[in-house]
């Protein structure tokens, strides 16, 4: 196999680099499966990389190995894209779920998982990782028997974002999923993000034309999905294109820049330049073109509630860097206290 064929380009060619270069197709824990020219090989990781590197190693990074009897990751190329949420529970840290990805299918599917709230989040995070974006609404073949109509549910989605694809599909009768495969061309890779249940394992294997990864049916109970797909993993497609399929996200908290809500909500962005005062909060003042524009107000206050969000992330953040920094200088000065101390008067 080329590396070509798995997505190496250019872009990671021009970096600085030695040892065999390969591609994380798994990860396990301290274990990664990386696919290069001379096939699958197992590797750990090297210590400079663990003890020195604030980038360790995701699913689809390009990597550099050294060691052939025992190989190790000795080294992670720029990444092109990042696909990242905040690490869940009250760490600020972040947590990359997957990297080069160039096109995000978010899934989610005609019963009760469909939420344009939480398709607004999903659209953020694909515009903060570079990476372009497609909704996928599986499941259409349970049209009638939840008496929805497509249409509507089709145009309500494209509202929140027209320059993006919206692709209503089923995956258990096919109908419609030669349209994913049109979005991509060789070489290139997507990756499918969404809830549990919506049919994401189920969408990779009708493209593979084989059971790959294991299903699972919605709890009878409440209708919601269960995990099937445990762990992230790297798949070649017959069209000679790359897919990944990611566990199903139970939350979503977001690590974007505050900038992220204006290029997400541009329609709101567009009449907020018309209102009469230039810091309008777009809730009570007088000539507020928002306010006057009637918009869904589910989508309103997820913009105000995602705005507070990422505002309060960006002053978290701004305060723990102000500590690590302090703490940098603070092992600094007792280092140079140690190697060079005082010398006592005679």
């Amino acid at each position: 196999m080329l590396l070509e064929q798995f997505g190496w380009n250019s872009f990671f060619v021009s970096q600085e680099w030695s040892g065999t270069p390969g591609r994380i197709a798994s990860a396990n824990r301290e274990r990664f499966l990386v696919w290069t020219e001379s096939g699958e090989v197992d590797a750990g990781i090297g210590g400079h990389l663990r003890h020195d590197s604030v980038t360790w190693p995701a699913i689809g990074d390009w990597v550099a190995l050294r060691g052939n009897n025992i190989p190790v990751i000795d080294h992670v190329f720029k990444r092109q894209t990042t696909l990242a949420r905040k690490q869940p529970g009250k760490q600020m840290r972040e947590q990359v779920l997957a990297a080069n990805v160039n096109l995000l299918f978010i899934v989610t599917a005609f019963d009760r998982d469909y939420n344009p709230r939480r398709l607004e989040r999903y659209l953020i995070l694909a515009r903060q990782s570079g990476a372009r974006a497609a909704i996928v609404l599986n499941k259409s073949d349970r049209a009638d028997e939840l008496a929805i109509d497509i249409r509507t549910i089709i145009d309500q989605t494209q509202q929140l974002s027209p320059e993006t694809p919206v692709i209503a599909l089923s995956a258990l009768t096919r109908d419609s999923l030669e349209a994913l495969t049109t979005l991509l061309s060789p070489g290139e890779t997507a990756a499918l993000i969404g809830s549990s249940g919506v049919g994401k394992s189920t969408i990779l294997n009708q493209l593979l034309g084989d059971s790959r990864q294991r299903t699972l049916p919605i709890r009878s109970t409440d209708q919601r999905g269960r995990h099937s797909t445990t762990s992230r993993e790297l798949f070649l497609m017959p069209g000679g294109w790359l897919l990944m399929d990611l566990p199903g996200l139970r939350e979503l908290q977001l690590w974007a820049d505050p900038e992220q809500i204006d290029q997400s909500f541009d329609d709101i962005q567009t009449l907020a330049t018309q209102c009469r005062f230039r810091d309008c909060t777009h809730t009570r003042e007088p000539g507020c073109a928002v306010q006057n524009a009637h918009l869904d107000p589910g989508r309103m206050e997820n913009y105000r509630k995602l705005q507070r969000e990422l505002a309060y992330l960006d002053r978290q953040l701004d305060g723990r860097l102000a500590r690590e920094e302090r703490q940098r200088w603070k092992a600094i000065e007792k280092s140079v206290r140690r190697d060079h101390p005082k010398r006592q008067p005679q």
